[in-house]
C-alpha cells in the first residue's frame, strides 16, 4: 500500500493505475478486519491497482466530500473519477470479484 505523496486530488488524477482508496478509522473493528485483506490485494494486484488508506478521523473533509456514511468504504478511482464503491468487511475473493469488472 502506498502513502499519498501529494494532495489527494492530484494523486488520484495523475496516478497511472486505478486507485482503491480505503476509507477507515482506527476505532473501527471491521476496518481492522479489512487491513490484511487490502494488504494482500495490494500485493496480488500490484500491477493492476494501487491501494491507499484514508483515515476518516485525520481527513474528515475527504470523508464528507465522498459521502462516507459507513466504514470501511472502498472507492475505486480512475483518472480522478469514482468508478466503483463498496462498503463493509469481506474476504479477499469477494473483494476481487467485486473489483474485477473495473480493473
Amino acid at each position: 500500500m502506498e502513502t499519498m505523496p501529494t494532495s489527494f486530488d492530484e494523486f488520484i488524477k495523475s496516478h497511472p493505475k486505478p486507485i482503491l482508496a480505503d476509507f477507515w478509522a482506527q476505532w473501527c473493528g471491521p476496518c481492522k478486519m479489512m487491513a490484511p485483506v487490502l494488504k494482500e490485494l495490494a500485493k496480488d494486484w500490484k500491477d493492476r491497482i494501487t491501494v491507499i488508506k484514508v483515515d476518516t478521523e485525520a481527513k474528515p473533509h475527504l470523508a464528507q466530500r465522498f459521502n462516507i456514511t459507513a466504514i470501511p468504504t472502498m472507492i475505486l478511482f480512475q483518472n480522478g473519477m469514482e468508478k466503483y464503491r463498496i462498503s463493509g468487511a469481506m474476504q479477499l475473493v469477494q473483494l476481487k470479484n467485486a473489483l474485477s469488472p473495473y480493473v
